[in-house]
């Protein structure tokens, strides 16, 4: 642009630095104003043909960023062709380039707020951002432009940056010291929102010890609501060398559970079966659409070993549905006179001490 606004026609037209000023300050104003009543109804007729309205509100977001940018230039090359001092052009040059850092700051920061918040309204399409994680992205979003700005603000003020990032590097070794727990569990939720194990609204168990609903997933911990309605603090760091168990992950909200059963040995295994199953029909909390199994599992050390599998409709009801089905065997076996066997043990006797005080031989 600085070619078309500083070209032969100007050089041609006048040597007047005054009126080469004025005429470099209105061919900016015009070509702003062609970017806004030409450039910009174009890009919004192009994003009409789409069926999302975001790609409607990046353009609106570019509209005055565009405007504002070519402004400034045109300041910046009327000022770089006017001025004959060095200093005051170096000066003018930092000021709107910092303008135009902050202009595009404000559209990226904006637009990717806009971009993140909208994929987080389609939570079920993606795996690494939710509506409770969107702080997070955000967060990030910000120290990353955050960054990038202040380099390219530096740059154009001829800063040095390499004692600063010598400095830096040693705050950041010192603040690395001082909140490494901090910085793991920040870290570790980064990792968190990537992988995503688990998400908003899901049953998940911690290390076989921690089971609930994860509620929240924070920059530093991720929060779980158990079935005592306690809500349990878990640092990040924690979760991420931990096994996690996602009760809700499947194609379904349905779980499957097991619930063991002994019969005496010498019971009619058909019958045993029989009656099992019809234990697993119409349960309360049970899922209707997948019917119960019974298994014959082992010929265990008291009794035969039976496995009744069904599923529940949702892991929250999961203890609910133990009950009702171990409460149900126990009544089905009963009424069909079947026996649930003690632990025991046969005890065979090789010898038998004589002359023991209080003991009798077996076969005396």
């Amino acid at each position: 642009m600085s070619e078309l606004l500083t070209g032969a026609w100007l050089d041609s037209l006048t040597t007047d630095p005054y009126l080469r000023l004025g005429a470099i300050v209105a061919g900016a104003v015009v070509l702003a104003l062609l970017a806004r009543l030409v450039l910009v109804p174009l890009l919004r007729r192009l994003a009409r043909r789409t069926s999302s309205d975001i790609d409607d509100q990046l353009v609106d977001l570019l509209g005055p960023a565009i405007f504002r940018t070519v402004i400034l230039q045109g300041v910046n090359v009327a000022v770089s062709d006017f001025v004959l001092d060095p200093r005051v052009d170096r000066i003018v040059v930092a000021i709107t380039v910092t303008l135009m850092v902050l202009i595009w700051g404000q559209v990226f920061l904006r637009g990717g707020n806009l971009f993140f918040g909208r994929l987080s309204e389609n939570a079920d399409r993606t795996n690494w951002i939710q509506p409770q994680t969107l702080p997070l992205v955000r967060f990030v979003l910000k120290v990353l432009l955050f960054a990038v700005m202040s380099y390219l603000i530096m740059s154009a003020w001829r800063i040095n940056l390499t004692s600063w990032l010598a400095s830096a590097g040693v705050v950041g070794i010192a603040v690395g010291f001082a909140a490494k727990d901090t910085l793991a569990n920040f870290f570790s939720g980064v990792f968190i929102l990537a992988d995503a194990p688990y998400r908003v609204g899901q049953y998940i168990i911690i290390d076989g010890d921690t089971r609930g609903v994860v509620t929240e997933i924070g920059m530093r911990s991720t929060r779980l609501l158990t079935r005592d309605n306690v809500e349990v603090t878990v640092p990040n760091a924690v979760i991420g060398n931990a096994k996690i168990v996602n009760e809700s992950s499947g194609p379904s909200q349905h779980m499957r559970v097991r619930v063991d059963v002994s019969v005496a040995y010498g019971s009619d295994v058909d019958r045993v079966r029989e009656v099992l199953g019809a234990c697993t029909v119409g349960l309360e909390n049970g899922a209707d659409d997948q019917p119960g199994v019974v298994r014959f599992s082992a010929m265990g050390a008291s009794g035969l070993d039976f496995q009744v599998l069904v599923w529940v409709k949702h892991p929250v009801y999961r203890g609910r549905l133990i009950d009702e089905l171990n409460t149900r065997v126990y009544k089905a076996l009963a009424a069909a006179g079947i026996e649930i066997p003690f632990p025991q043990r046969d005890l065979h006797i090789r010898s038998w001490p004589a002359g023991e005080q209080g003991l009798s031989r077996p076969d005396a």
